[in-house]
């Protein structure tokens, strides 16, 4: 039997945990790390926990969830090299569509417990 291992909550952690030290080292610190701004390095941070989650999920056999964090991913990234509000815009729309489907799988997913 082939026992399956869940790390997403793991990524998680890991990706939003770097994320708030970015933040926060801008916030108490400098602003910048390497003259990037550390709150749009704390976004790259979690476009790539969103790619991570993908790949993950693609690895087992999940390809709505694969297709719904590649999804984030792609949105965040729309965001981050968007040139023009309209662009920056439809990044949003889809970082906020696939996290909505995200969002709703996951509660799907979950098992449920008898009262």
């Amino acid at each position: 039997m082939v026992e399956t291992v869940d790390v997403q909550r793991e990524v998680i952690g890991i990706g939003s945990a770097i994320a708030v030290l970015l933040v926060g080292y801008g916030t108490a610190i400098n602003e910048t790390i390497g003259g990037v701004r550390t709150t749009i390095l704390a976004t790259w941070v979690f476009a790539a926990t969103f790619a991570l989650l993908a790949l993950l999920h693609g690895s087992y056999g999940r390809r709505d969830f694969a297709a719904a964090h590649g999804g984030a991913a792609v949105g965040l990234l729309a965001f981050l090299l968007a040139t023009a509000g309209p662009q920056a815009l439809v990044g949003l729309l889809v970082f906020v569509g696939s996290g909505a489907y995200i969002a709703i799988a996951t509660l799907r997913a979950r098992p449920t417990t008898a009262s």
